[in-house]
Parts: structure tokens; C-alpha cells; sequence
């Protein structure tokens, strides 16, 4: 992701075909790096339902602003080109896949 052009591309379009999930993280994060690889199994365990994108804060400041992450982890989730839901902070997978449960549509 290298700009606003992308994001629009590969976030908000590919999210009116299917879900996406947009992970918002810095490298000097103690809770990014707890998150992220929770996002991943539960990535895994769900492949094709849904798009993991990761988007580092420190190298695309507008974007995070675009989206009003105030703190890092943040996690947005992205259904027909609009945040749909989101929450804060590390969270363990079970955790994840009960928000994406929740949030995600129901064929």
C-alpha cells in the first residue's frame, strides 16, 4: 500500500466484492506485534473469506488520518467501501472470530 490511490483500490473497491479487514500498526507497537500474528491464524483458519490488509501507520500517516485511527492496533473492518466495525488493542483469536462473527455477512 503506498498511497491514497491504492488504499481506495485495494480497500474500499475490493470491499464491495468482499470483506476486508485492514489492520492498522506501527513497528514500535508491543500490542501490534501481539495482534498481528493473532490476525493471521484467524486469517488462515477463514482463507477466502475475507481480505487481511496491514497498513503501517508510520509510513502512511493519511491514511491512518483518512481513517481516524487515534492508537495503534486498530482494526477496521471494511464491507461495500465502508467501515462496517472495529475495535482497539490486542486481542486473542478467539476474540477476533467472535467481532468477525458479529460482523461479517451471512451468506
Amino acid at each position: 500500500m503506498s498511497d491514497i490511490d491504492d488504499f481506495e483500490r485495494e480497500v474500499i473497491e475490493r470491499s464491495r466484492q468482499k470483506p476486508v479487514v485492514v489492520d492498522f500498526f506501527a513497528g514500535w507497537c508491543g500490542a501490534c506485534s501481539i495482534l498481528g500474528p493473532q490476525l493471521e491464524v484467524v486469517r488462515e483458519r477463514h482463507r477466502g473469506e475475507w481480505v487481511l490488509v496491514k497498513i503501517n501507520i508510520d509510513k502512511h500517516p493519511a491514511l491512518a488520518m483518512m481513517c481516524k485511527v487515534t492508537s495503534v492496533p486498530a482494526v477496521r473492518l471494511f464491507i461495500n467501501g465502508k467501515i462496517t466495525a472495529e475495535f482497539a488493542g490486542a486481542q486473542p483469536a478467539h476474540l477476533i472470530e467472535q467481532w468477525l462473527k458479529e460482523n461479517l455477512p451471512h451468506p
